[in-house]
């Protein structure tokens, strides 16, 4: 390069060097920097106007974003298009809002000498924020971080007097009130006979596991909503109380089953495997007794409870139970013979698992309605008792076709489920009370002869996907839930499908 072309361009390189030295600093906590995480739900909307400029002609900067129209919950960070059952949304370009009230620590707020910076790792591609309705910074480009001093926008001498003095602790608790009550023939919810419609489901994803992601929440929640289905079981395990809360807000219904799953052998009904399940069972309620969308306990799963001591401990167990919290009735899911089984007596809803055609009798349909009939027959018969049909499925491997349907085709699921909703249809008139099919969504498994790279019970992917039955569902669902209760009118949501979301 030419000398002169080197006298030119150094004060300029040198000049570069100098801007870089104030450079954003990663967020890290130190003795002296505390960092607040935003990642959660954010209240969302796309701005669908023909000119995408609504948004800023209605200024909704200016007041919580409820208040100019219908939100969507959307995950941050996450991309809007991909957790939705939208098609709108999935391939939509052009301005959205997204809002979060944010309560800062008190001396983030009234230590005038605390400097308090809001840091947006990525925001694709050109972000506008504003603080309290007020304009902070702008960004293009995405990818790249950014950030603005909001110290003298968050900042102020605000304190909280009651009777006793001033408040230096606070905490929030939404509320919900219901009630709960069984009959010989009736789960009632507020008075109103309830029916549930729904799923049973794992914490299980690709990669993730059974690691809590709230992308993947709210798009099994979208799901859920997609299919019509108003309640699901935690099998078997409690789920992270995020999950409660969203079906708090969402009015989805929880049997909320504790970790009792193995119970097989003699040796698990002693006295140190009770001891030690009253003592989960007391966690589990003092957790989520709060939450209104739990409505019934549900103590353990399939456990062998034909073995002699089975009576005692579930008596024992479901007393201890109801004792921690009257409100809610007190359930288990059996899969042993009504005549056997030695811990129905003490439960107020029995759950019952069955897969006939499936793991006996394979491929044969025809047998489902008669010994369906007789199960759920006997059931009451014995105990005059509201009945769920808390398991039922089939395994499909997405893409795997057959006609006429055989085993592990999408065929076979859809008509095994058929079979068993003949069935459900004309008991439901009478005690039975719910149905929740096996499984939501594949789930990985153990290596066995039974398990293609998991089990593929789901009526989606382990990824999502829909197979045939989730179609199937999807219709029933909503025919039951036009019979059972009301869903949310179409006009409440931005999405054009009409789907299920909160104003």
């Amino acid at each position: 390069m030419h000398p002169a072309a080197w006298a030119a361009l150094g004060p300029l390189l040198w000049a570069c060097g100098l801007a870089l030295r104030g450079g954003m600093l990663y967020p890290r906590e130190s003795p002296s920097r505390e960092r607040k995480e935003l990642h959660g739900l954010w209240s969302f909307r796309a701005d669908f106007s023909e000119n995408r400029q609504r948004g800023f002609e209605q200024r909704w900067y200016r007041s919580p974003l409820r208040e100019s129209g219908p939100t969507l919950d959307m995950p941050v960070p996450s991309s809007f298009n991909d957790v939705g059952q939208d098609r709108q949304l999935r391939s939509f370009v052009g301005w959205v809002w997204y809002e979060r009230e944010v309560t800062l620590p008190q001396r983030w707020t009234q230590d005038l000498g605390t400097r308090v910076v809001l840091r947006i790792g990525s925001a694709h591609y050109y972000a506008i924020v504003w603080v309290n309705g007020v304009h902070v910074v702008e960004h293009e480009g995405g990818h790249l971080p950014f950030e603005a001093d909001i110290s003298k926008l968050v900042q102020s001498g605000l304190t909280t007097q009651t009777a006793a003095g001033p408040v230096s602790d606070f905490y929030t608790l939404p509320v919900g009130i219901r009630t709960i009550e069984v009959t010989e023939h009736q789960f009632l919810i507020n008075g109103k006979p309830f029916y549930f419609h729904g799923v049973n489901k794992h914490e299980d994803a690709d990669i993730r596991g059974r690691g809590f992601d709230w992308a993947l929440l709210v798009k099994d929640f979208n799901l859920l909503r997609w299919l019509g289905a108003n309640a699901f079981r935690t099998s078997h395990y409690p789920y992270a109380e995020e999950v409660l809360q969203l079906c708090d807000r969402y009015g989805i219904v929880v049997i909320d089953e504790s970790p009792g799953v193995g119970i097989v052998l003699a040796q698990s009904y002693g006295n140190q495997s009770l001891q030690h399940h009253l003592e989960v069972m007391g966690e589990l309620v003092r957790r989520d007794k709060n939450h209104p969308a739990v409505v019934m306990w549900s103590v353990a799963n399939e456990p062998a409870s034909f073995l002699p001591p089975a009576g005692y401990y579930f008596k024992t167990l479901i007393a201890h139970t109801k004792a921690l919290d009257p409100s809610r009735p007190v359930t288990f899911v059996t899969n042993s013979n009504y005549e056997a089984d030695l811990g129905a007596p003490y439960v107020d809803v029995i759950c019952v698992n069955s897969y006939y055609s499936w793991y006996h009798d394979y491929g044969h349909l025809e047998v489902i309605p008669l010994q369906l009939a007789t199960q759920f027959e006997n059931w009451y018969r014995t105990y005059q008792k509201p009945i769920i049909q808390s398991e039922y499925g089939a395994g499909a491997i997405p893409g795997f076709h057959q006609d006429p349907p055989v085993m592990f085709s999408e065929e076979y699921q859809k008509a095994l489920l058929q079979q068993y909703h003949m069935v459900l249809d004309e008991k439901r008139k009478n005690y039975v009370v719910g149905e929740l099919v096996w499984n939501f969504a594949d789930f990985m498994t153990d290596q066995a002869p039974q398990r293609v790279m998991g089990n593929k019970k789901g009526i989606f992917t382990r990824q999502r996907q829909p197979k045939a039955a989730a179609f199937l569902l999807r219709e029933r669902y909503w025919r039951l839930a036009n019979d059972t209760w009301r869903p949310p009118a179409a006009g409440r949501s931005q999405c054009p499908e009409g789907g299920l979301f909160h104003v």
